[in-house]
């Protein structure tokens, strides 16, 4: 017996989850959750804190459905709702500090072509930038917003935007030409 789908359309399902049908909410959560979680893990180091920020995005992405007016993709409406609760979570928590990092980073040139690392490698190392460092690069280099929208969201200058991602940059490039080092034993290739 073959099974038919009910919601064989994206705009059918949110309809129907905006009328408050549980099944189709379930839908949009199972097709979406492993996605939107990753959006909040690149903002939250811990998994658990991860999965809260997901959860409390998705209440209000599932309270606001009536708001969405198929204007753009469902996804990227569901994706700025995420990062705007992980950003909410680490100001609640205060963990969002825009510090001067204070070990000395060498000012080598470093290409990204010269390292044989791995995705989950290369987000533990952006999970051990500070947290303001952190925040600003994934908002610029993963989610492409402009330091003005990054300024406004942050409640920083625009200034400070570009000063976190300049350090952000220059603090990855040292960790990932160590990592190469440690791997290799030499920085020659």
């Amino acid at each position: 017996m073959k099974v038919i789908s009910f919601f064989n359309n994206e705009k059918q399902l949110i309809k129907k989850a905006a009328n408050g049908n549980r099944d189709a909410q379930r839908t949009l959560y199972n097709l979406h959750a492993p996605k939107m979680l990753g959006v909040c893990r690149r903002y939250l180091k811990d998994i658990m804190q991860a999965e809260e920020a997901m959860c409390n995005g998705f209440l209000k992405v599932f309270k606001n459905l009536e708001s969405f007016r198929d204007e753009g993709s469902f996804e990227g409406w569901m994706r700025r709702i995420m990062v705007n609760e992980s950003i909410s979570y680490l100001r609640k928590e205060q963990k969002i500090v825009f510090t001067e990092y204070s070990e000395e980073i060498n000012d080598a040139t470093y290409s990204p072509q010269d390292s044989d690392l791995e995705v989950e490698h290369i987000q533990a190392l952006i999970d051990e930038l500070p947290e303001g460092y952190r925040a600003v690069f994934v908002l610029y280099a993963v989610e492409g917003f402009k330091h003005q929208e990054i300024a406004k969201m942050l409640s920083i200058s625009e200034s400070t935007s570009k000063t976190q991602l300049f350090k952000a940059r220059k603090l990855l490039q040292y960790k990932l030409k160590e990592s190469n080092l440690y791997l290799y034993g030499t920085d020659e290739i």
